[in-house]
């Protein structure tokens, strides 16, 4: 995810309302940084502020149409005619959120772009299962065997993506470049402490597994010697 805010309390604040469904969350304060970060990341969705220090930011989504760009974008934006919000769709944008908005709302807008993605990208279905382990992407729930768990949004997060890795290995980077934001170290330990967590609550037998040198995979073995 990428917001594109240049007040600054207002863009934290949007970051942090994000993050704390578990979103990875990147955020920059006018269309320069913003057009570089785009081109190097492959996000979900980009929200925009429509006033930026650079201009407004319509005309930057509209030239990337063009050029072929198809992530969802949401525009922020104080300027409430119907008017303004014609020409926010007609240059590109997906959605359009007026100033003040609650953020709860704005979650709900951000999560219904980022499903769109999904399905575009042909993503798993919004209920994974691996063994007895379930996964409701929707109502962000886990359930093993039946039972309800109770999970951080970061802890869902990384599970999430290991299940739509769909049994194959998953790196430590990319973990963190999905769960993450682009600030985090790739040799940091943030990804083997949720992964230590996650092993905890899912108990046993285990399902997440250690591929030395390689990553993580989420699967169903058979004990040895079986």
């Amino acid at each position: 995810m990428l917001v594109v805010e240049d007040e600054a309390e207002l863009g934290y604040a949007v970051a942090a309302a994000l993050r704390g469904t578990g979103m990875a969350v990147d955020l920059v304060g006018d269309i320069p940084p913003a057009d570089e970060a785009i081109s190097t990341h492959p996000y979900s969705c980009v929200v925009f502020d429509r006033m930026l220090p650079a201009g407004d930011s319509i005309g930057y989504v509209e030239s990337r149409r063009h050029s072929g760009w198809s992530t969802p974008v949401l525009f922020l934006t104080a300027r409430d005619t119907v008017a303004d919000r014609v020409a926010g769709f007609a240059h590109g944008g997906d959605d359009y959120l007026v100033k003040p908005f609650a953020a709860a709302e704005l979650v709900a807008r951000v999560r219904s772009l980022c499903r769109r993605t999904a399905r575009d990208g042909g993503q798993p279905p919004p209920i994974a299962r691996v063994g007895d382990l379930e996964i409701d992407v929707r109502r962000r729930q886990i359930r093993r065997s039946g039972v309800l768990l109770t999970m951080t949004a970061k802890e869902f997060a990384v599970l999430e993506a290991l299940a739509a890795a769909d049994a194959t290995v998953v790196s430590r980077s990319q973990l963190i470049e999905h769960c993450w934001d682009s600030g985090t170290e790739p040799m940091s330990n943030v990804v083997d402490v949720v992964i230590a967590q996650l092993r905890r609550k899912l108990g046993f037998p285990a399902l997440i597994h250690t591929v030395r040198g390689a990553g993580y995979v989420l699967e169903v073995r058979q004990p040895e010697g079986v």
